[in-house]
């Protein structure tokens, strides 16, 4: 099987505005940043910015211990540049409320352009679920950093 690295997950991406996307993203060796509310918080809010600058438009996201899934229409600007832009201003909020510096996120992220024809909300429902399907939780309002615009 081969191995993928995160400068071979660049080769062919495409950006199309418009289209939905799904993106994952992963912190940096999968530490659990996001276990604390407080540090999950500053990536919603980012997201959040994002979507207000008219890079997406948010549909679904939910911010995991060690890792954000997010699904998005995509705006104004490029995977590349909208990734850029979430990830680095959070890295840099997270590490001044940790008190801490170095990098938060891994390298690169993992995107899934959708078709239209496939059912957005379904993909959305696959997102939000992720805190049952880990086992963090038992019914899904019991978990905070998650949010769909259908809710």
């Amino acid at each position: 099987m081969p191995r993928f690295h995160s400068s071979s997950l660049r080769v062919g991406r495409w950006s199309e505005s418009g289209r939905p996307y799904l993106l994952t993203t992963n912190t940096i060796d999968r530490q659990p940043f996001f276990r604390d509310f407080w540090v999950g918080r500053l990536v919603v809010r980012e997201l959040r910015r994002t979507a207000e600058a008219g890079c997406v438009e948010s549909l679904a996201w939910v911010v995991m211990p060690d890792h954000l899934h997010w699904l998005a229409v995509l705006g104004n600007a490029s995977l590349a540049q909208t990734m850029l832009q979430v990830k680095s201003a959070s890295a840099v909020n997270i590490n001044r409320h940790l008190g801490r510096s170095g990098p938060v996120w891994q390298r690169g992220y993992q995107d899934r352009a959708l078709r239209r024809e496939e059912d957005i909300k379904d993909v959305a429902r696959y997102v939000v679920a992720n805190p049952l399907r880990a086992g963090l939780v038992r019914k899904l309002n019991d978990y905070p950093l998650w949010d769909a615009i259908w809710v």
